[in-house]
């Protein structure tokens, strides 16, 4: 998927969301994220979309005033739906008027810029819109294909150079020594192998033995990986090896902590 599908997808995945939370309770309670309600959520994702928007639109190389304009939901929870999709399309607009080398500042620490938030704003729209599918009660579906286009935004992100150098709960809980984890998506091409070093996590795509390994649709593999929902409830999955690894590991997938 090109900078451009992964746009679309955030427009008519946020499209969906802005349905949902159009007039919504703003003190109700988010499970999947403990410390947010829904307008926590809301202003998570709405300011997310206006923040990339400068980053990129304005091919900003420092963040900080990117940072310094987030901008809060409106107070009215009727005017949600209306500002969400405002804030994806001006996300779409701001990554289809630049090149894809545009020098764009990203937290990788691997200089991906575009490419990196165009995919990045598509992994928050499938983990985030499972969010709110959980606080209202809604269905939540994700074909299998962006469903391993998500894993592997996930994945990747959080087994990125600048992950790691920021956030040192995560670098010392992921410290290791040569430890492994495979996830296996069963229903679209998709594989990855995890491996902790002392340094770094380092991510391959390959299939090979692992001291753990976690496998079954890809859309069920997201919601368990990214902590929004438990493996116990998740019957499709299978597990093979070192359920305490496998627990660690998800333990410190929290890329949304507050």
């Amino acid at each position: 998927m090109d900078a451009s599908g992964y746009l679309r997808s955030v427009v008519e995945q946020t499209g969906t969301f802005a349905e949902w939370v159009d007039g919504g309770d703003a003190a109700m309670p988010v499970p999947t994220c403990p410390k947010w309600t829904l307008a926590d959520l809301v202003d998570h994702v709405g300011a997310t979309h206006r923040m990339v928007a400068m980053l990129v639109g304005e091919q900003l190389t420092e963040p900080s005033r990117a940072f310094a304009a987030y901008a809060r939901a409106p107070a009215d929870s009727a005017r949600w739906g209306a500002w969400m999709v405002e804030g994806a399309a001006a996300a779409q607009r701001a990554v289809e008027s630049v090149g894809a080398d545009a020098p764009v500042w990203d937290p990788s620490g691997a200089g991906a810029g575009v490419p990196f938030w165009s995919r990045r704003l598509f992994g928050e729209a499938c983990v985030h819109r499972a969010d709110a599918a959980v606080a209202l009660e809604r269905r939540y579906e994700l074909a299998p294909e962006p469903a391993v286009a998500a894993l592997e935004d996930w994945l990747d992100t959080l087994t990125s150079r600048g992950y790691w150098e920021n956030r040192s709960d995560f670098a010392e809980g992921m410290r290791g020594d040569g430890q492994t984890l495979h996830f296996h998506a069963t229903d679209a091409p998709g594989e990855w192998l995890a491996r902790r070093e002392a340094d770094r996590v380092v991510l391959e795509h390959t299939h090979t033995a692992a001291d753990v390994t976690l496998s079954g649709p890809a859309a069920d593999l997201l919601l368990v990986l990214s902590r929004r929902r438990r493996l116990d409830a998740t019957p499709s999955l299978q597990l093979d090896g070192d359920r305490a690894l496998l627990d660690r590991w998800i333990d410190h997938m929290d890329w949304v902590s507050d």
